[in-house]
């Protein structure tokens, strides 16, 4: 990801806009091309190791066909914004203004392995049913959280959940490089970056 300066987010801020917006695109290279699959991934601390869980369809070929030699990727956005040229004071002074996207993006790079042949990597095929359950499970606390009346794992039937368990592969990618990105006008004058915060809020229209 190309990342001037002025933009460019350290490892913590990147890591909480990950667990702040954990709904990803996990890419990787297959055999007759580029992979693309969204999920959620959960943002998960054990100490000095940091990884991103979640689960992908069985019938999808994604975990299937990819070159564990190359690096995969998670992308992870958060907001993002149309910015006029109108709000800047350079469109009255002197027109030299084009309008530009604000937006946030976090990059985490990996390679893809099979836990049950321990290719070497950082992305790992989850399949045991107990490890595959836990996966599940913390997925859901996490959304589920705040409800009035949280849903669990737990108030499936036994026999339902194991069926819905076998159509479902787990995935673990262990963090070898985050690149975090915040483009929010940083890079213009304050009375700009005033501006756009003004309309982006709805209280500057010009």
């Amino acid at each position: 990801m190309y990342i001037p300066t002025a933009f460019r987010m350290e490892t913590d801020p990147a890591l909480a806009l990950v667990a702040a917006h954990p709904f990803a695109t996990l890419v990787s290279l297959g055999t007759g091309g580029l992979l693309s699959t969204p999920l959620p991934l959960l943002l998960d601390r054990q100490g000095d190791q940091v990884r991103l869980i979640g689960h992908i369809a069985r019938a999808n070929p994604h975990w299937r066909d990819f070159d564990p030699a190359v690096p995969s990727l998670a992308v992870f956005q958060g907001g993002d914004a149309y910015v006029t040229p109108s709000w800047y004071a350079a469109k009255r002074e002197t027109g030299k203004v084009v309008p530009t996207w604000n937006y946030k993006a976090v990059h985490i790079h990996g390679t893809l392995r099979l836990k049950a042949v321990h290719i070497h990597g950082t992305l790992r095929l989850v399949e045991e049913p107990a490890a595959l359950l836990e996966i599940v499970s913390r997925l859901t606390d996490r959304h589920e959280a705040g409800r009035a009346a949280p849903w669990a794992v737990s108030d499936a039937p036994a026999d339902y959940l194991a069926t819905m368990l076998k159509a479902i592969v787990g995935l673990e990618l262990l963090l070898e490089r985050v690149e975090g990105k915040a483009k929010l006008s940083q890079n213009r004058p304050p009375a700009d970056q005033a501006a756009v915060r003004a309309g982006l809020a709805g209280v500057l229209d010009m």
